[in-house]
C-alpha cells in the first residue's frame, strides 16, 4: 500500500553531514545532562515506601503534596492513579524509620486535612533490591545491543551492524538525555520502553538497509549515495504507514493513559520519532561513510571454464 507516490528521488545522503553534525550536537547534550543532572530514579530503583489512598471527593494532588512534604520529605511524589480520588504517594526510605511507621504518619498527616481518606495498599521496595534491577537492567540493554550487531553481521554486512548501533544508542541517549533534562521519573516501565525502542528502530534500519541490498542488485549503474536515497524514498509511505499507526497509539496513551502509562508513553514518542530520524540520517549515512559498497553484500558468481565473458578462457599454460 502506498499513499505517497514519489517520482524522483530525494537527495537525503546530500544532507547527511549537516544532520549527522546535529545529531553529534544532540547526543552531546544529552551526555551532559546525564553527566550534571542525572536521572530522577523512582522508588523502585532507590527503594522506599509506596502509598496508596483514597479520599470520598476528588482529591487535591498539590495540596497532598505540600502536606507530606511538611512531614520532611525533599523528594516525594504525588499524583493520581486511575481516577481522581485515588493517590499514589512515593516516599523515600528514611534511615531507623520502617515502611510501616511512614505509612501511619502520612495517613495521620493526610487525615488532618481530610477525615475520609483511607489506605488501600502500602509496599516497601529495599534499596538493594533497587540496585539489583538498575544493574538487571543494564545488562539486558548490553545483551540487546550485543544480539542486534550479530544479527545484522550475519544477516547483511558489519558495516551495517555497526551503523545499526551507533543509531540505536543515538536514541536511548536522547530519551535519557530527555528524562534527565526535565527531571522526569525513571522507573522500570520507562526502561521496558527504552528497550522496545531499541527493537522499534532497528526495524525501520533492517527495512532500509534490505531496501538497500535490493538496490545494489537491480540497479548496478547507482553509485552508492543514489541507491541510499533510492532506497529511503521507496520506504517512505511504509515508514508514514507504520509509525503514524503507531504514533497514534502511543499518544492515546500519553493522553488518556493516566498516570501509570504517562512516561513509558513519553519515552516511547519520544523514541519513535528519534527512531525514525536515526534510521535515515544516522543508520544510513554511517553505512555510507563506512564506505558500503555493492561488493559488500553482492557476491561475484565464480566463472565457469570456458566462460565466453572471462577474459582468460580458454588460455593455454
Amino acid at each position: 500500500m502506498e499513499f505517497f507516490k514519489i517520482r524522483r528521488d530525494i537527495p537525503f545522503m546530500r544532507h547527511a553531514l549537516i544532520f549527522n553534525a546535529i545529531s553529534i550536537l544532540t547526543f552531546v547534550a544529552a551526555v551532559f545532562f546525564l553527566a550534571t543532572r542525572g536521572l530522577h530514579l523512582s522508588v523502585e530503583f532507590t527503594g522506599g515506601t509506596v502509598m496508596q489512598v483514597q479520599y470520598a471527593q476528588p482529591a487535591d494532588v498539590e495540596s497532598i503534596r505540600r502536606t507530606v512534604s511538611s512531614l520532611g520529605y525533599t523528594d516525594v511524589q504525588v499524583q493520581n492513579f486511575g481516577t481522581a480520588r485515588d493517590v499514589l504517594i512515593r516516599l523515600p526510605a528514611q534511615k531507623g524509620v520502617t515502611s510501616a511507621q511512614q505509612s501511619e504518619r502520612t495517613l495521620a498527616a493526610l487525615r488532618t486535612g481530610d477525615p475520609t481518606v483511607t489506605l488501600k495498599r502500602t509496599e516497601f521496595v529495599g534499596p538493594q533490591v533497587g540496585e539489583e534491577l538498575a544493574v538487571d537492567g543494564m545488562k539486558a540493554l548490553a545483551m540487546v545491543v550485543v544480539g542486534i550487531m550479530i544479527y545484522l553481521a550475519i544477516r547483511f554486512e558489519w558495516k551495517f551492524a555497526v551503523a545499526a548501533i551507533f543509531a540505536n544508542l543515538h536514541d536511548v541517549v536522547i530519551i535519557l538525555g530527555f528524562f534527565a533534562f526535565f527531571q522526569w521519573e525513571f522507573s522500570l516501565a520507562v526502561l521496558a520502553a527504552v528497550l522496545a525502542v531499541l527493537g522499534y528502530s532497528v526495524n525501520e534500519s533492517v527495512v532500509i538497509f534490505d531496501r538497500i541490498r535490493e538496490n545494489f542488485r537491480r540497479y548496478r549503474k547507482m553509485s552508492t549515495v543514489e541507491t541510499i536515497d533510492n532506497a529511503i524514498t521507496s520506504t517512505i509511505s511504509r515508514t508514514i504507514i507504520t509509525h503514524g499507526s503507531t504514533q497514534i497509539m502511543v499518544l492515546s496513551m500519553l493522553l488518556f493513559g493516566g498516570a501509570t502509562l504517562h512516561y513509558f508513553a513519553l519515552a516511547l514518542t519520544i523514541g519513535i520519532l528519534f527512531g525514525i530520524y536515526s534510521s535515515v540520517f544516522v543508520a544510513a549515512a554511517i553505512a555510507m561513510w563506512l564506505g558500503i559498497k555493492r561488493e559488500d553484500l553482492i557476491r561475484a558468481a565464480p566463472k565457469r571454464e570456458g566462460d565466453p565473458n572471462d577474459p582468460n578462457a580458454g588460455a593455454t599454460v
